[in-house]
C-alpha cells in the first residue's frame, strides 16, 4: 500500500477516491520507563524507552489506518497527516496516542 503525506503521488494517476479513513493507537508506558525517563529528563539526554513506544504506537495507527484504506479497495493513502498526543490518566502514569488520517484512493498502475 503506497502511503504519503502529499496530495498526489508522482507518477500515478488517482482514479477514485475512497474518502477518510483513520487509525488509532493508544499504549500505556509502564512505571519504570515512567521512572527511568524522569531520569533521563533530568540530566538530559534522550529516552529510548519513550522513543520505541513512540515507535510502536505509529507504526500501529498506520497499519490501522492502511487496513482500513484496503477494506475500502483502496491501493493507496494520500495527504497522511499523524497527530501525537500524551494523555495523563493519573498523577504518576500517562499514555501515548498516535493518530494516523489520509484519504484512501485508487492508482492507476
Amino acid at each position: 500500500m503506497l502511503t504519503t503525506t502529499t496530495p498526489t503521488i508522482d507518477g500515478y494517476e488517482i482514479v477514485e477516491y475512497f474518502g477518510l479513513v483513520t487509525g488509532e493507537a493508544i499504549l500505556g508506558a509502564n512505571i519504570f520507563k515512567d521512572l527511568f525517563a524522569g531520569i533521563r529528563d533530568i540530566v538530559g539526554g534522550r529516552s529510548a524507552a519513550y522513543e520505541q513506544e513512540l515507535r510502536r504506537a505509529r507504526d500501529l495507527a498506520i497499519e490501522e489506518m492502511t487496513a482500513d484504506a484496503e477494506r475500502q479497495g483502496a491501493n493507496a493513502v494520500v495527504g497522511v497527516d499523524l497527530d501525537y498526543e500524551s494523555i495523563q490518566v493519573s498523577q504518576s502514569g500517562a499514555m501515548l496516542m498516535v493518530t494516523a488520517a489520509g484519504t484512501a484512493v485508487r492508482v492507476a498502475w
